[in-house]
């Protein structure tokens, strides 16, 4: 009995990328600050930072580097972030907040009475739009093709967007499922990093050396 062998080339030239490929480019994803939103539980409108989000992002700039370029959601809540982080850039819609339709502004509890239904098909189905919105996946396609479009970018860019679409990133990087979406937790003001060589990206990690 013979058995097929599974070619995993591929998934060696991943493991030792960083190891034979260059750096070309970095991107750098920062979450906006925290809105009304974030504290109730509730899918996001087009809303203002909170006030205590001001004061966090003003703290952070002493901290960040200068990139080469800088990519903006055309949200408020992210553009606010983007000028208190004195950040200028381009707004960009296809780094835009994931569309949740008519359940924007609602809280989790609130569709969990109203739209049992739907709230268990959109948790657990990437394909699924029950709020007649974007699913999870168009999400994802829709970060990942700008991602792609931007691989062989230099230098250090900056995005300042959501934690959605950073969940999205992610997922587009790892190549994982959609419904890693959900495994997933970003944040508001956190820095996530990918790097490309041109051909691929690759989630970059903090490493501190020990101390002892």
């Amino acid at each position: 009995m013979s058995t097929k062998r599974r070619d995993t080339s591929f998934e060696l030239s991943d493991l030792f990328s960083g190891e034979i490929s260059a750096v070309k480019g970095r991107l750098t994803w920062i979450c906006h600050g925290a809105t009304q939103s974030n504290r109730d539980g509730a899918f996001p409108t087009d809303e203002p930072l909170e006030e205590r989000a001001v004061e966090q992002s003003k703290r952070l700039v002493p901290g960040l580097s200068r990139p080469y370029r800088v990519w903006i959601s055309p949200m408020l809540r992210a553009r606010q972030t983007a000028e208190l982080l004195a950040l200028q850039g381009e707004i960009e819609p296809a780094l835009g907040e994931c569309d949740y339709g008519r359940w924007a502004g609602k809280g989790l509890a609130d569709i969990h009475a109203s739209e049992p239904d739907g709230l268990s098909v959109w948790m657990t189905n990437a394909d699924a739009a029950p709020h007649d919105g974007e699913s999870l996946s168009h999400l994802r396609d829709r970060v990942g093709a700008w991602m792609e479009r931007h691989l062989g970018d230099g230098g250090h860019t900056v995005v300042v967007t959501h934690a959605s679409v950073i969940r999205a990133a992610i997922i587009h990087v790892l190549r994982a499922p959609p419904e890693a979406f959900w495994k997933i937790d970003v944040e508001p003001l956190s820095l996530t990093e990918v790097s490309s060589d041109g051909r691929r990206w690759t989630l970059r990690l903090p490493n501190r050396a020990r101390s002892d």
